[in-house]
């Protein structure tokens, strides 16, 4: 069915939080919001499909290249195919670089398309892009960076307490780690995210500490992120495995980090990626590798809901990164429901 674009809208959307963290190291120059560009697409039979680009720190720029780079090669475009035509625009937008602001933007626009197209044949995302494996998918408490070990304890702590069975520290002090390992327990799968921390050689040395803090995964240990080749002589030399991919565009990429053999789960993010096609394209290529992919889905809107949907169709046991932060404002009311199984799991339903 042909489905023309008539027109699209951009949003600027800033969500300030509190949670008595830190919050340096992350964001300059203060993490104290989240920020966020939502795009809808309407078509010329009237729905609507709506997109989240990944804007964290380079809002007016994902804004920009939105308006000026992406929105004129949409208008009037058939979006029955979001694949063929966000590739084409890819194709158009490549002397402007393949990552970063350009496919962020891209990235929002597929995700809206891939809404219309969801919406225009009554159907789930996920049935679009299935199988379907599941309706439910474990979730874990994705926590911010709170600088001090008393306050790492006390939100790891928290979290378990509310029900999550697993949690992720975004520490790279060594103090900071063992004291979420403390609030969190022993019997809770913890994850570290750096942030791209550390060199080879710094983190070699902490190898032997992550081991005995017993880390289900560690995430981006290394910069730059796009050396996989490192990743992976650093994978070789510990038993934690390693995990990565909020930083790598496109399923190139993603398929450069497999055939380094650089990482354990690797973690597309679909606002970053390059959204649901990308997405999909990865998904394919981690089962071919025998890779479960974990997501990097720090979201509130389309983008949050659309990795869950992949999650839907996900080969092996995935699990959801739900932001745990206390924001001033939601984007759907009331807030996302969540069950806690009998294993004490905390699960969203697909």
């Amino acid at each position: 069915m042909d489905m023309r674009i008539a027109s699209v809208d951009i949003y600027e959307l800033n969500i300030p939080f509190e949670d008595g963290g830190e919050r340096f190291g992350l964001k300059p120059p203060r993490w104290d919001r989240f920020d966020t560009v939502l795009v809808r697409v309407t078509a010329e039979n009237g729905l609507i499909g709506w997109g989240e680009c990944f804007s964290y720190g380079c809002q007016s720029a994902v804004t920009a290249a939105m308006r000026e780079m992406v929105v004129p090669l949409l208008i009037g475009q058939d979006g029955s195919d979001p694949a063929r035509l966000t590739r084409d625009i890819q194709r158009k937008l490549h002397i402007f670089g393949r990552y970063g602001i350009t496919i962020f933007a891209i990235s929002g626009a597929d995700i809206a398309l891939w809404d219309l197209k969801a919406k225009s044949e009554g159907r789930p995302l996920s049935e679009l892009v299935g199988p379907v494996l599941r309706d439910t998918v474990p979730v874990y408490a994705s926590l911010n960076r709170y600088g001090t070990p008393e306050a790492v304890e006390h939100h790891a702590d928290k979290a378990v307490a509310e029900g999550y069975r697993s949690v992720k520290l975004h520490e790279v002090a060594l103090s900071a780690i063992q004291a979420g390992r403390r609030g969190a327990g022993r019997e809770t799968h913890l994850t570290v995210d750096a942030n791209c921390a550390w060199s080879i050689e710094e983190a070699e040395r902490l190898v032997p500490a992550f081991e005995e803090v017993d880390l289900a995964w560690l995430e981006e240990p290394l910069f730059p992120p796009e050396d996989f080749r490192a990743l992976g002589k650093l994978a070789l030399r510990t038993q934690v495995p390693l995990a990565a991919g909020e930083n790598a565009c496109t399923a190139v990429e993603f398929a450069r980090m497999v055939e380094d053999e650089a990482v354990s789960y690797p973690q597309p993010s679909v606002t970053k990626v390059g959204g649901v096609t990308e997405f999909a394209t990865v998904l394919k290529n981690a089962e071919a590798a025998g890779l479960t992919c974990m997501p990097h889905s720090p979201y509130f809107g389309p983008g949050f809901w659309a990795t869950l949907q992949m999650l839907a169709v996900a080969p092996g046991e995935p699990l959801l990164e739900r932001l745990y932060s206390p924001t001033s404002a939601r984007l759907v009311s009331p807030p996302p429901s969540i069950t806690r199984t009998s294993p004490g799991r905390v699960m969203f339903r697909a």
